[in-house]
């Protein structure tokens, strides 16, 4: 797109997500991010996986990097006594819809100090790894691990991806850099952005499984 830029892998992170940011990508964009029924799609995939799992219905989700909490209002749709705690570094985000939406302050990196009570059934960071710089992203992964107690959606692009949207900051990691993320932190692979402790993988049987990475 010619209104976007991209950046090298690891680039400062200097995007202000106010509220323009959200008018231009979630509500006027073509590409979809923000449409309803797209991410309609994504909740109901991240739950019907946490509940197959857990054997049950979800109780607790934890969102990080929520933005406006688009999630919150699917999930309380679906599951009307679901507990949702959002997690997002806009301050405009946290001023506009913080105590309506349940949503604490905060950014990837610092979740191991916010006194998150986890674990959680439902994990959800979507849309938001490949525009935060690889220190941070670790810390978030590690700190993300011990808090899921079912399944975690975490959504990422690598540069083996055609991106449609929105370049600003994208860091251009390869698919390799993230499964070590992920392997780093403890969570294996299901597939379609799901993943699970190494704990509640071993549970599975071998065909529910994702395929770990060579």
């Amino acid at each position: 797109m010619d209104e976007s830029r991209t950046s090298g892998a690891d680039a400062p992170c200097t995007k202000q997500y106010d509220a323009s940011y959200y008018e231009r990508w979630y509500r006027r964009s073509s590409v979809g991010v923000g449409q309803r029924e797209f991410v309609t799609r994504k909740v109901r995939l991240a739950l019907s996986a946490a509940e197959y799992v857990l054997g049950r219905h979800v109780k607790t989700v934890l969102d990080v990097g929520c933005g406006e909490a688009p999630w919150r209002a699917i999930l309380k749709r679906l599951r009307p006594r679901v507990r949702y705690q959002g997690v997002d570094s806009s301050e405009y985000v946290v001023e506009r819809f913080g105590s309506q939406r349940d949503i604490r302050r905060g950014g990837l990196g610092e979740l191991a100090f916010m006194g998150l009570t986890g674990p959680y059934d439902l994990v959800v960071c979507s849309d938001v790894l490949h525009y935060v710089r690889s220190p941070e992203v670790r810390q978030g992964l590690a700190a993300i691990a011990p808090l899921v107690g079912g399944v975690a959606f975490l959504e990422a692009f690598t540069s083996a991806d055609e991106i449609e949207g929105d370049h600003d900051h994208f860091q251009n990691r390869t698919p390799a850099v993230y499964h070590h993320f992920f392997r780093e932190a403890g969570l294996v692979p299901l597939g379609l952005h799901l993943y699970v402790t190494r704990e509640v993988h071993a549970e599975l049987v071998v065909l529910e499984r994702g395929a770990l990475p060579r």
